[in-house]
């Protein structure tokens, strides 16, 4: 069932939309202007509006714009007595969702009207997960560290400027990386991401830049490379400090050009790739041992982002803490559990070697193994792999 609102002047066309409608188990409120039809819509949520295009006081039209300026989400069914293609495109034109003329063919306004609440689900579903997405990505704490990093991410992330990440395993370089992304005007693009340490070296050309088919021997077909599959939008380079030397000159030049060859080819093809790399290791000192670029280097950190090891900044371990539970809880399908304040005490006393990943895992474990409430003993005996 789906709440409608009718716009329209002509009481018969009113009354009898309002009758066939909640014949159909919608709920419907009528209007018999413009202006009053605007203030319902306001004043309440609607899944669609049917709005007539030829009223005296205010056209359909008119109605049209003030309705998008308020909610431009809500689709809108113009209806007319009166139409013709000219003013079926302009009502499209101006963001109307359909546009079906008087006398109304019952079927397909229903249908019609179907499709319209469709749309709408899938625009309010889609919200709830993004807001699930950024909930998983959410970098949490308030500590003086996490909120410097939060604030450079603020600065950035709308330029196209090159960005670094460094800082140990499993501290959250990645989340930086998505969030420089979200918060830049390519969030509606891709986000590519490619885990340099995992690609062998003698595949990782193919991986960033595609090949052509029979460029190798198991080259079967034509393949794009994450260079151009993140055409438009960012591409995150995760552990940059292990790709091989060639590699690494290719993505130089591709830095350098905004153009890449795939494997195979000698036809350049332009991308348009803002790239932010991330790295565990001391690229200064893998400069010195002639295992990195001195000029890659220096073609990727325009901006330097460190990212803080969990053990610099336990204040925020209160924080992650709640976080994580509700988190993990939601995700196994259970309510949420409870902490007590010795068991946060203890937490903080742990040495995270593996940081945000470590602690997730610990947090997890605690879940699943605990009662409804995580005492202080719990973490004594459950933080390690290894049982007490």
């Amino acid at each position: 069932m789906s709440k409608i609102l009718v716009i329209d002047d002509e009481r018969a066309i009113r009354n009898t939309l309002k009758e066939i409608l909640e014949f159909e188990k919608h709920e419907v409120d009528i209007a018999e202007e413009g202006a009053s039809g605007i203030e319902m819509f306001k004043a309440n949520s609607y899944e669609v509006v049917l709005c007539d295009i030829k009223m005296p006081q205010m056209d359909g039209i008119e109605v049209l714009d003030k309705l998008q300026e308020y909610s431009a989400e809500t689709p809108v069914i113009m209806i007319s007595g009166h139409g013709n293609i000219d003013t079926a495109v302009e009502a499209i034109k101006k963001g109307a969702y359909d546009f079906i003329e008087k006398p109304l063919d019952l079927n397909r306004l229903l249908i019609t009207i179907r499709n319209a609440t469709d749309k709408t689900t899938l625009i309010q579903e889609t919200k709830i997960l993004k807001k699930k997405v950024n909930k998983t990505y959410d970098i949490v704490g308030e500590s003086a560290a996490i909120t410097k990093v939060k604030e450079i991410i603020d600065k950035v992330a709308p330029t196209s400027s090159r960005v670094l990440i460094t800082g140990s395993n499993g501290t959250g370089k990645e989340l930086v990386a998505r969030w420089l992304h979200e918060k830049s005007n390519r969030s509606d693009m891709p986000f590519v991401e490619v885990n340099c340490a995992a690609i062998p070296s003698e595949l990782i050309e193919s991986e960033l830049f595609g090949h052509e088919k029979g460029a190798f021997t198991s080259a079967i077909k034509q393949r794009k490379g994450k260079f151009e599959q993140a055409d438009g939008g960012t591409l995150f380079l995760d552990e940059i400090g292990d790709m091989s030397l060639s590699a690494q000159a290719k993505v130089l030049r591709a830095l350098q050009e905004n153009k890449i060859t795939r494997v195979g080819s000698d036809k350049d093809i332009d991308v348009n790739v803002r790239v932010i790399a991330a790295t565990n290791k001391n690229l200064q000192k893998e400069i010195e041992t002639a295992q990195f670029r001195e000029d890659l280097y220096h073609r990727l950190s325009v901006i330097i982002i460190h990212v803080p090891s969990l053990n610099d900044r336990v204040e925020d371990i209160p924080m992650l803490t709640d976080h994580f539970i509700e988190l993990i809880c939601g995700e196994h399908g259970m309510p949420k559990k409870t902490i007590t304040p010795k068991a946060i005490e203890e937490l903080k006393k742990i040495k995270w070697t593996g940081n945000i990943r470590e602690f997730r895992n610990v947090i997890e474990r605690l879940i699943i193994l605990c009662s409804k409430e995580i005492t202080d003993q719990d973490v004594k005996s459950f933080a390690s792999p290894v049982f007490q």
